[in-house]
């Protein structure tokens, strides 16, 4: 309807620069909103005000000439100026409650637009470190991520949505050495386990699932595991010397074989990981290897392309990138004095190669604690000779969970986290993917347990999911009374729908495709989750107002076609929040 007001304005706008009314050269962007006040009409614009300057007129003159233009319409029934030259329509009941129709014609694909190949966007999120299971941290960059993906591929974008595993460096070191004490440990041997090793359960798992596959092949001795090695934190000494100690002590210990302990956590951690995220509804088109960068030459061919165009340069031993030249705080070492390239270096040249994959716009949904990387990342995407405008970066906060009222402390290191998994047994999928995407991501959210769990009108989902389910219950029970719903009889009676109640509910429908795309392309899943609520709201006030299953046929029928479109787009708007929509509760 917006857009039809819109082809109207500007079609009177184009009258008014043939009179020489307006400038030729003036091509403003017409905004139609919809009135907060139904007295003001359904929908307004402030076009007269904007066009006011050019055409060195009063705005309200000038927006009764724009009345005056704009050509003879079966939707619109009135015009109406107001304050210094606002516009409003009053659009007619046919027009308005046209998109129930629309709904049902085109049922799951309501809202969506045709998606255009040729834009190419990427998705890539959650990214956790195989180090360990996903957390409730990482549930809510995955639900918002996910969300993302779904609600820009519904608004016409080609999205491809990836996971980057990080499988090199000192945290996967670190795992490994973790993986391979537990082994000792599982083969008899008795050790102080390093302070800042992985102590979580899931190692020994790990570690008793490489003893059942190598047996003792891998075993060495504590004495020869230990000697020399730097004390560790509690003993005085310092945790981080102990365990790169202890790193570099597996790898001359084990020789090839170090691999293998290596791949068995990171293999084991990534099908968790993989199994987790397919489980809450969350999938990738690319899972794409940190360890390929080096393999494939992309480290060295990114650091060649900075160094030719002089972006590098050599201090004390190491090699540095200019990042201040982009506003950054200080210079980033990309490769250290021993050869060794830094992370940094693998994520200019992970940048690199996904623009060299063709993708037009790149978005990564990064932890609020990365706020900080975001200008280093840049600054090499402008220095490799892209523009940095193609690199999107959404911060997700952090949830923190609350059981009972009292917080739960989580750290990956200690393995004391409640798991993804753990949350998802306990309050369900549905009520994850929903309660993860209900406020701002970059906005601290907690997590309450026990609204998640409940049944009540205070818990959003369970409200949204009830709604979808009393229709379907008013259409088995018209089937059990022996009654039948007549779509075509109920799309000829609509102008029988003639309470505020049910204009107020039409008119909602009419706004889910606006609230699709602008929750799409602002990157901002709780604008859908907040439109769910509101219009389930609108539902059950209505329902509990108006008896649905009534003798006169005709209204009757026009009172479950509004029902069954209101289920359509509460079943579509949940679908791509990832949540279901059952038909009984």
């Amino acid at each position: 309807m917006k857009q039809q007001i819109a082809q109207l304005l500007e079609s009177a706008l184009q009258t008014l620069k043939e009179q020489e009314v307006i400038p030729a050269d003036i091509a403003p962007s017409i905004q139609v909103e919809n009135t907060r006040d139904k007295a003001h009409g359904d929908f307004a614009t402030n076009l007269a005000m904007m066009l006011a300057k050019p055409a060195k007129t009063n705005p309200r003159a000038l927006a009764q000439q724009l009345c005056d233009a704009l050509p003879e319409s079966n939707v619109i029934d009135k015009t109406e100026i107001a304050g210094p030259g606002f516009i409003n329509f009053f659009v007619n009941d046919s027009a308005i409650y046209s998109v129930i129709g629309d709904v049902l014609e085109a049922g799951h694909e309501f809202g969506r637009q045709r998606v255009d190949t040729a834009n190419r966007v990427q998705v890539e999120f959650v990214s956790a470190n195989p180090t360990g299971p996903l957390h409730v941290g990482h549930g809510r960059g995955a639900a918002y991520g996910a969300t993302v993906a779904d609600l820009l591929q519904a608004a016409g974008v080609n999205v491809e949505r990836e996971y980057y595993v990080n499988d090199a460096g000192r945290q996967m070191n670190i795992l490994a050495v973790s993986v391979w004490l537990r082994y000792l440990e599982n083969q008899g041997a008795t050790l102080v386990f390093p302070a800042n090793g992985y102590q979580g359960e899931y190692i020994k798992d790990i570690a008793a699932d490489l003893a059942s596959r190598c047996g003792d092949s891998l075993v060495r001795t504590i004495d020869e595991v230990f000697a020399d090695i730097p004390a560790d934190e509690p003993a005085g000494g310092d945790k981080e010397l102990h365990i790169d100690a202890l790193i570099e002590r597996a790898q001359t210990l084990l020789v090839d074989d170090y691999m293998q302990v290596f791949n068995a956590g990171l293999e084991s951690i990534l099908a968790d990981i993989r199994e987790d995220l397919g489980e809450f509804g969350v999938e990738y088109q690319c899972w794409f290897s940190e360890r390929s960068l080096t393999s494939s030459g992309d480290v060295d061919q990114a650091l060649e392309r900075l160094q030719q165009s002089g972006h590098l340069y050599e201090k004390e031993g190491n090699l540095w990138f200019r990042s201040t030249d982009y506003g950054d705080d200080k210079d980033r070492v990309v490769r250290r004095a021993n050869g060794q390239t830094t992370y940094f270096a693998s994520d200019i040249a992970y940048h690199m190669n996904k623009f060299e994959r063709g993708f037009d716009k790149v978005i990564n949904v990064w932890g609020a604690d990365h706020h900080g990387y975001i200008t280093r990342v840049k600054a090499a995407i402008s220095a490799l000779g892209y523009d940095p405008e193609r690199l999107v970066v959404k911060l997700v906060q952090f949830a923190i969970l609350y059981r009972g009222g009292e917080r739960v402390q989580m750290s990956t290191r200690s393995g004391s986290f409640v798991t993804l998994r753990e949350l998802r047994d306990e309050v369900g999928n549905d009520a994850c993917r929903f309660f993860y995407v209900t406020r701002k991501a970059d906005q601290h959210m907690d997590f309450d347990l026990d609204l998640a769990k409940s049944e009540s009108k205070d818990n959003p989902v369970y409200y949204i999911q009830y709604a979808h389910a009393r229709v379907c219950s008013v259409l088995r029970k018209l089937e059990s009374e022996g009654m039948s719903w007549d779509e075509a009889a109920g799309l000829a009676a609509l102008e029988r729908l003639d309470t505020e109640a049910e204009r107020d509910l039409v008119t909602a429908l009419g706004k889910y495709p606006e609230t699709l795309q602008n929750s799409a392309h602002n990157f901002e899943p709780h604008v859908l989750a907040n439109y769910l609520r509101d219009l389930a709201s609108d539902f059950h006030t209505y329902y509990n107002g108006h008896k649905v299953l009534i003798d006169d046929a005709q209204l009757r029928n026009a009172r479950i076609t509004l029902s069954v479109a209101v289920r359509q787009v509460l079943a579509n708007g949940l679908q791509l929040l990832g949540v279901s929509a059952p038909e009984q509760m």
